[in-house]
């Protein structure tokens, strides 16, 4: 995959009109929607925000040193390259999403930080599963506090037995986050501080497209 193939997937967080996040998308469907003129960019710099339309923010991507400074990325097109905004702000959308946090395989894994919960040891996703604590064999559904990110050794190890019959013990509890946990993982990242403040001052859930 080519770096601007790459960067075009790169993470942009999404505001509503009333500057309330509602969801995080990728960089093509953020310069889609700006260059439709449904939205706007908003750049954060020293705590100080100021909203930019695409025309406007294009041509202050010339000017990449400052950007680069910020620890942006930028994409490169025929006439230009075009930085890449880290947040938009949709200008006539007010709502708010009604979802939960998704129950899912990559929502499990993000909330664990890809460690099994019963060696403690990190594996990519490629050597890992999911393990009912409360086995289905046993009664157990599928509910963010019976499941919890596993080896393949250690799932195949546990069986269809509790830890307690198995005499293996959880790292942690497993819970249901209030935020989904795969942007709590991004926020680890200085590149994504911005998005701080406005996850901290909502109640919402935010669902990764």
């Amino acid at each position: 995959m080519s770096a601007a193939v790459s960067n075009l997937n790169a993470p942009v967080l999404v505001l509503n009109k009333l500057w309330l996040a509602v969801r995080v998308t990728d960089a093509r469907r953020a310069f889609s929607l700006l260059c439709c003129n449904i939205a706007e960019v908003i750049h954060v710099d020293e705590g100080n925000y100021s909203g930019h339309d695409f025309e406007n923010w294009s041509q202050l991507g010339q000017a990449w040193k400052q950007f680069e400074q910020q620890d942006y990325q930028r994409v490169r097109t025929v006439r230009a390259h075009l930085v890449i905004p880290k947040i938009i702000r949709l200008l006539g959308y007010d709502q708010l999403p009604r979802q939960g946090v998704k129950l899912n395989r990559r929502n499990i894994y993000a909330r664990d930080h890809s460690l099994c919960q019963y060696c403690g040891k990190n594996f990519p996703t490629t050597e890992l599963s999911l393990d009912h604590v409360l086995p289905r064999s046993q009664g157990g559904i599928s509910t963010w506090k019976n499941l919890v990110c596993c080896c393949v050794r250690c799932n195949a190890k546990k069986g269809g037995r509790t830890p307690q019959q198995a005499h293996m013990k959880l790292i942690n509890q497993p819970y249901k986050p209030k935020r989904n946990p795969a942007i709590t993982v991004r926020l680890q990242n200085n590149r994504f501080a911005c998005w701080q403040t406005f996850l901290d001052n909502a109640y919402w859930s935010v669902e990764l497209k």
